[in-house]
């Protein structure tokens, strides 16, 4: 399992780096098609954020909040984990929660 997160959020990071330069159609379609992979797709987004940066992590911290409820366990999983990343889990969740 930890071999195909990996990949997974190596491909993700791939991708995620190739919109930087993409139009905003792209960007939507990406992220929509992120979105639809639902909770299979969120553990390796959660990892992806921690590294990510302007319009990446927008678009990563984006498709968690409209995945929704699925996210939320890895989101304070994560934030247990890593303290200095509570502030994101935390703003997500509340997000989610519509707190």
């Amino acid at each position: 399992m930890q071999a195909v997160l990996t990949k997974t959020q190596n491909d993700m990071a791939e991708i995620f780096t190739l919109l930087e330069e993409a139009d905003n159609n792209t960007k939507n379609e990406v992220e929509n098609s992120i979105v639809e992979m639902g909770a299979s797709i969120v553990e390796a987004l959660v990892l992806c954020l921690k590294n990510l940066t302007g319009l990446a992590r927008g678009i990563a911290a984006m498709s968690l909040i409209r995945i929704g409820q699925d996210a939320i366990a890895p989101l304070r999983h994560e934030a247990m984990r890593n303290k200095d990343f509570a502030w994101v889990a935390d703003y997500l969740i509340s997000e989610i929660e519509c707190k």
